[in-house]
């Protein structure tokens, strides 16, 4: 078996694996490079591999760093199965026709104001081009198995949002996992990740693995946040991901009012994408930790903006409000509107509310930067920022060796993957030291060898 590196490997996104034997080519994530310029070059580069050789793709979860490409291997070629969760299925029926229509848009937009480099700017793909895509979507439940050539295939579930899972490979008597992106613990929202099955070769994410979660209370921390907002009558701007935390930050602005913490303030969430988003968390509550009373609450207190009229009505609001708008590294979408508006007012405060990967407005703005690029202007920053680290969906590096831990058989090889190179290179310190295992941090385009 032979595993290519072609993404999240010395970086967090790009997510892509190709296995390869003697009877079966199936490529394990399909996702976008995000972040720096230099990476997301890479989505428009000739493809390293023939589309149409491909026997399957499988997805760990729907996330676009994920899943993201997955429109353009269909564009060139590919016509197999994608195989995923029910719930990640549910989740890139909106998420990928999303970023088809932001894509356009941003098109649009470069050529209308004449910022792109690209005379004219094209998109990607396009909506149309990503509903086609949605077509390959077949849909697998946890534990369920299916071969693909010499090959046997389950998904195990990990946390982290809806449908997220592990990949288990079954090839020859050995056993290699890719881990996807694994949950916390104890995480808000999302059931905790069962335990690791026994298995030879891992390639395990290490998002986290130079830092550990902060042991502040994130309830307290968004409760201050939001009553020194409106103690000032500002306004609280949240960039967040549709799928997962935005679900989150609804729940917890929704407890907060019920147990008088905060004060009664209206709650937007304009994103078409995170309020379908929402209505899928209540539909699949089997995976997630609210139950029925507490979904209705969220979705109840939160005030969903659909459209480009309703988005633009938030201009004329002149006291305390929570603004939930994606995306959440700031990025693209309804949220830059929101911020050129807001983020000059010193009474307003925006609130990065999680991973915030280099080069992204999100991570410039942690960074302390004062003057943000949005769109062909540059913005004062004045507004108050801060950072809402404890909504991480990602376990750290404490909690992935715990997780560890539980497997019956610890793997004799572990890759390191999905992680920048300190995060990365500090993971497998911590394997060494803690676990006894020698771990090999990936580089990109590199293939592995394993049996």
């Amino acid at each position: 078996m032979k595993i290519q590196c072609l993404g999240a490997a010395g970086t967090v996104t790009g997510s892509k694996f190709l296995v390869t034997t003697e009877k079966a080519r199936v490529l394990i994530d399909c996702g976008l490079f995000q972040g720096y310029k230099t990476l997301r070059e890479k989505n428009r580069a000739p493809l390293s591999f023939d589309a149409s050789a491909l026997d399957a793709i499988v997805l760990t979860h729907a996330h676009l760093d994920h899943s993201g490409y997955l429109p353009v291997v269909c564009q060139n070629g590919y016509t197999g199965p994608v195989y995923c969760h029910p719930a990640t299925q549910a989740l890139c029926g909106i998420l990928l026709p999303d970023s088809g229509h932001i894509q356009e848009e941003d098109a649009r937009y470069a050529n209308e104001h004449k910022i792109s480099k690209h005379q004219p700017a094209i998109p990607l793909y396009d909506r149309k081009q990503a509903i086609a895509a949605l077509k390959s979507l077949t849909p697998l439940d946890y534990f369920d198995s299916i071969e693909i050539g010499d090959l046997r295939i389950h998904l195990h579930p990990v946390g982290h949002i809806l449908g997220a899972s592990a990949v288990v490979i079954e090839h020859n008597g050995k056993r290699v996992v890719f881990s996807g992106d694994v949950g916390r613990p104890n995480d808000i929202l999302m059931n905790a990740p069962e335990p690791l099955p026994a298995c030879d070769a891992l390639f395990l994410e290490s998002t986290y693995g130079n830092r550990l979660h902060e042991s502040s209370s994130p309830w307290d921390t968004l409760a201050d946040i939001v009553n020194q907002a409106a103690n000032l009558g500002g306004v609280v701007t949240i960039p967040c991901f549709a799928v997962g935390r935005a679900q989150t930050l609804q729940h917890m602005l929704d407890a907060l009012m019920t147990q008088r913490r905060i004060p009664e303030m209206p709650v937007f969430l304009d994103s078409p994408m995170a309020i379908d988003a929402s209505h899928i968390y209540c539909r699949f509550r089997e995976f997630h930790r609210l139950d029925e009373a507490q979904c209705k609450a969220m979705c109840h207190r939160t005030q969903y903006l659909t459209s480009v009229e309703e988005s633009k009505s938030l201009n004329e609001i002149n006291y305390p409000h929570v603004i939930l708008a994606g995306s959440g590294m700031i990025t693209g979408g309804r949220i830059l509107h929101h911020l050129k508006r807001l983020i000059g007012n010193h009474r307003n405060s925006v609130v990065l509310a999680g991973y915030q990967a280099g080069g992204t407005r999100g991570a410039r703005l942690a960074a302390g930067e004062t003057h943000l690029k949005i769109h062909n202007g540059y913005y004062d920053v004045r507004a108050r920022i801060y950072s809402l680290n404890g909504l991480s969906g990602h376990a750290d590096h404490a909690e992935m060796i715990e997780w560890l831990k539980k497997t019956p058989h610890l793997p004799e090889r572990v890759i390191l993957v999905h992680g920048e190179p300190a995060a990365a290179d500090q993971m497998r310190i911590h394997l060494s030291e803690q676990l006894g295992i020698d771990a090999h941090v990936a580089e990109l385009g590199e293939s592995i060898t394993l049996f």
